[in-house]
Formats: C-alpha cells, structure tokens, sequence
C-alpha cells in the first residue's frame, strides 16, 4: 500500500523501552511451532501464544505502557477511564491495581459474562465496571462524555501512541525468538493497535516479511476504510467476534496500517468458529474468536504460504463456555454440514417415521424439530434442523425430498426468515 500518509510512525527505540517497562509485569509469552498446521498447509506455521499473557491477551502490554507513562501526573489521582469489549478493559483495571490508580471501565452489555468477572477479579478494589450500550462504539461514547465532565484520563483501547507502542512488544518477542526470517506474519485487527504496532516493528527490522491484516468479515471497518482512502464508520456491524468488532478504526491506527500492510484480508464468522474448535479438539488451545482471527486466515492464502515461514499471532484465549454452542452452530452452516427447513408433514400417524426412514442418510441427524398439529388441516409445517455427516451429501438430501413430493422451504438462504425462526 502507498505511503501517503505521514504522522506518528513507532520505532524500535521506543518499542524498546517499552519493552524494558514491561519487564516483570507481562509474560514474554511462547513462539510455538504448530506441526497440525504446519502439515496441513506444507509450511512451518508458528503460533504466537497471547492467549497464555497473564491477563490471557495481549493487550495488558498496551495497558499498562499507558498507564505507565502517566504515573507523574497530579491529575491521575482522580482516576482514569476507559472503554472495551473485555481485553482491554482486563489489562487496564489489572494495570490499575498495580500501579493504585482508580480506574472506571466502561463495557457494552453484550461482553460476555467471563471478561466481566475477570475485569473485577484483576481489579479489584481498583476499578468500577459499568455496562452502556451493545457495541464497544456506545461504551466508547459514554466512557469519552464522562471524562469530559469530571476531567479524567481517557485510556483508548487502540488509537494512543503510548498503546501502539505496548502492543508492539509481540513483535519485538517474535523477532527475538524465532530461528528463521519470517515469511509472513498474520495480525488480527479491530481497531488496529496490535497491527499498527506489529507491523511497525516488523518493517523497521524484518522488512522483507509480508504483513497481513485479518478482520471479521461482519466488522470490516479498517478494509473499508482503506479501500475508500479515509477512516469511514460502519453503520452496522456483527458483534460476534467481539474483541475485533468495531465500527470505527483509530486515526493513528489506520495512517500507520495505510504504509505497512502488505494486504488485507476478511474472514466470515463461521470460518473463525471452525478454527476455535478445530484448536480445540487437536491442540487443547482455547481461543477466542479474535484470537482465532489469524489462524483462519491460512486457508486463503495456502498456495503462497507453501515452504515458508508464518507467524500468526493467537491474540486471545478469554473465551465464554456458553458461547460453544453458538461457536459449533455456526461451525456447521458454515461449513455446509447444518440446514434448516420448513417441511409441511401430512397430519397422519407416521408421516414423521416415513420422512427420517426416506430423507436421512445412515448418518444423518435431526438436530431441531418444532411442530404444533393442526386437526382441521390436511398438512402442518414443521421446523426441521438437520446435521449432515457429509456436506456433500446436501444434494442426496434434495434429491430424496423431491422423490418423495416433501413439500419444503429451505430456510439458510432466507436470512430473514432463518433469523426470526432459528
């Protein structure tokens, strides 16, 4: 990408020292190599584990650098705030404990339950936790209004130099521990501090390395934004990976993302469940969605990947147990193995008995069922959810419906429909 823009640019001098700030307060947290995948795409894949980090992310490293660096200002003692999806607010109330400072952490309803008793757990007597809004935009908004009335410190999640540069100790670690010059390195990205900083270093002292960008695909907001050559607010976007889930990149963030990204790429939600339980169920690594974000990034690029070496940067592990449902659910639609119909059942004894016999393979599973008998119609519509044992088995599945007249709908192409009956 051109280098048009011109600003703050972190260098390694100031990484450095950010570094040696945050020595005996961080973990310098393991560079893996991963033999799964690294068979799986002919490469020598390397997984850098911030989802082992004290706080399970990398973003007590921005955190605490921040705070760090306020710690001579009178006005601190009137505390700081900040507002995050759950990562960040974690590093800044386990920063504030350490360092005494009061701090007030703003996060949106929709953080799940986990991140929330672990802010309080690091916190402690330190921090106040208050619940505004449904995305990480509308706690960012109250958090900003509040600092302005009662003249505190804000603590951006992203767009602070002071963060960018804390971030970018991952990849000062990397370079440090990896044997081998490094082909390519993917970074998740939300609102970009930990890309911006990464990749900062990395084209300081690892120039040749290619460094890619991954979002959500539901949350683009820094692809867009550079696609269109300016920062631009996404009207809408999915919460779903909520520690990557913004609707409005740091300026800092996106100048520097502008001149070091090599490319940029977007991945769909249910790719990103796949890879959290296929690390899962091979490696025991608990990942959250975000972290996840890099790791479903080598099934796009596994032809250039081959005979190199990558770097993909596991973010974090602050993943929500009641979330594995909705994470395997949306595993399967993705992956084609799980859909949804409307069947219209004759109202007869053993019409349902006929239809598992005649419509499922041996393998097959009826997962979802909703049905309510009408006696004064002939027929009665039913919701049916069918797991596959084999998504190339779909087309069987229609073809066996239609040989045997099942009058049906199929739903996974009617988001409308699929949202308000699933």
């Amino acid at each position: 990408m051109k280098n048009e823009f011109k600003g703050y640019f972190p260098s390694s001098k100031e990484i450095i020292k950010a570094k040696n700030i945050l020595k005996n307060i961080i973990y310098e947290t393991p560079l893996q190599k991963n033999f799964i995948l690294s068979e799986k795409y002919k490469a020598s894949v390397f997984l850098k584990r911030e989802d082992l980090q004290i706080i399970r992310s990398y973003k007590i490293r921005g955190a605490y650098n921040k705070l760090k660096s306020l710690s001579h200002l009178e006005n601190l003692k009137k505390g700081i705030i900040c507002a995050s999806a759950g990562n960040h607010a974690q590093g800044v109330a386990y920063s504030c404990n350490i360092l005494k400072i009061p701090g007030k952490i703003y996060m949106p309803n929709t953080t799940p339950k986990q991140k929330i008793e672990r802010v309080k757990m690091f916190g402690k007597e330190y921090t106040e936790i208050l619940l505004i809004g449904d995305t990480f935009d509308a706690a960012s908004y109250e958090a900003i209004k509040d600092c302005k009335k009662n003249e505190k410190i804000f603590i951006h999640p992203f767009d602070d130099i002071k963060i960018i540069e804390g971030q970018a100790t991952v990849g000062l670690e990397i370079l440090q521990q990896s044997i081998s010059e490094i082909d390519y390195i993917f970074i998740p990205i939300g609102g970009g501090g930990l890309a911006s900083g990464v990749g900062s270093y990395f084209q300081e002292i690892s120039p040749k390395t290619k460094i890619i960008g991954v979002e959500p695909k539901g949350a683009s907001s820094m692809s867009f934004s550079l696609k269109k050559g300016k920062i631009v607010e996404l009207k809408t976007i999915d919460r779903f990976i909520d520690g990557a889930s913004v609707k409005k990149v740091g300026k800092l963030n996106f100048n520097i993302c502008h001149q070091i990204l090599f490319d940029i790429i977007t991945i769909p939600e249910g790719k990103v469940c796949t890879t959290i339980l296929d690390l899962y169920n091979s490696d025991a690594i608990v990942a959250e969605p975000a972290g996840a974000l890099s790791i479903s990034a080598l099934d796009f690029y596994s032809d250039k990947i081959k005979g190199k070496t990558i770097v993909c940067i596991l973010s974090g592990g602050n993943n929500d147990i009641t979330r594995t449902e909705e994470i395997r659910e949306r595993s399967l639609l993705y992956e084609k193995k799980k859909h949804y119909f409307i069947v219209k059942f004759p109202q007869r004894a053993g019409s349902l008995k006929e239809f598992v016999n005649n419509i499922l393979g041996p393998k097959d599973d009826v997962t979802y069922f909703e049905y309510s008998k009408k006696t004064s119609k002939e027929e009665g519509p039913a919701i049916i959810g069918i797991e596959l044992a084999d998504k190339n088995e779909f087309s069987g599945l229609l073809g066996r419906m239609k040989k045997y007249k099942v009058h049906f709908q199929y739903l996974n192409k009617n988001p409308d429909l699929f949202r308000i009956l699933i």
